[in-house]
């Protein structure tokens, strides 16, 4: 893999990331990358492990699963619709495939009683634990600014992500970059997805363009309406919080989830700190009914 081929190919995760509704179609994201489709789909399937319409399938499945879970509001076909779907049965179909159960079955789950898969890391479960009887904060509602990033991709919600973050730090250092605000994307939902499977992002805010992209990438945290909510803790309490903020606050707050990604802005980053604590701000992206 070249770093020519990682840096294109992270341009083009850039670009469904900032929109998983919108029409993704493959000749748009093959002139994203400049590749012709042919050249796109190996080099893609190369880099991500799999293939563009696996990826965007996956992707838009996990935004479905939000969406039914906190939009009680939008109907089924509505839902379908944003995700690329013409009809239910088809939604449905691909619905049923990644999560097992039908879109209204899936409505229906006790989200306080369900299996998590984060569950399974003892650390997460002591964690969330230690959370549950923890009220949340009160959040501020803001129209947050956008936040133009450098960055490196990482798979897996643990402790790998400090791999993302050391080589992260080194690359500021080296730049002259370092002190800058640090931030981390959560593309994906924990309480139903494989923490070994879900995508994260790691951030550092930047003010000019990279010169030699690759291992490194550039992109823009979308801004928008969010609601921010400032926690505390350590290492494995983090992802709880996150899912009370899901399951707690968003149905009772008049808002529905937005389609941009969740995200945090470290003051202190567990992954980088020896006793593995952090203080941070999460930013959920949200929007009217």
């Amino acid at each position: 893999m070249t770093a020519q081929h990682l840096s294109r190919i992270n341009d083009v995760l850039y670009h469904i990331h900032r929109d998983i509704s919108r029409e993704l179609p493959v000749r748009e994201l093959a002139d994203v990358a400049a590749y012709s489709e042919h050249h796109f789909h190996r080099v893609f399937k190369e880099v991500v492990g799999e293939s563009i319409h696996q990826y965007i399938r996956r992707t838009r499945m996990e935004y479905a699963a939000n969406q039914l879970m906190f939009d009680p509001v939008s109907s089924v076909l509505d839902i379908a619709n944003k995700c690329g779907f013409n009809s239910v049965s088809s939604f449905s179909r691909a619905f049923k495939a990644t999560f097992r159960v039908s879109p209204g079955e899936w409505r229906k789950h006790d989200l306080q009683t369900a299996e998590k898969p984060y569950l399974t890391d003892p650390e997460v479960a002591a964690g969330y634990h230690r959370v549950a009887k923890r009220s949340l904060p009160v959040p501020k509602i803001v129209d947050a600014p956008e936040r133009f990033v450098a960055y490196i991709r990482h798979t897996g919600y643990n402790r790998t992500i400090k791999n993302a973050w050391r080589v992260l730090s080194a690359w500021a250092k080296s730049e002259g970059r370092d002190g800058q605000a640090q931030f981390g994307l959560h593309h994906s939902n924990p309480a139903w997805v494989a923490l070994e499977n879900c995508r994260y992002v790691a951030c550092i805010e930047i003010d000019k363009p990279i010169k030699v992209r690759g291992v490194v990438n550039q992109l823009v945290i979308p801004g928008g309406l969010h609601a921010v909510f400032h926690l505390t803790g350590v290492y494995g309490e983090l992802l709880p919080q996150i899912s009370k903020i899901l399951e707690q606050w968003l149905p009772e707050s008049g808002f529905k989830l937005g389609s941009t990604p969740a995200y945090v802005q470290y003051q202190n980053n567990h992954f980088l700190n020896d006793n593995e604590r952090f203080e941070l701000d999460f930013y959920l992206p949200i929007g009217f009914y």
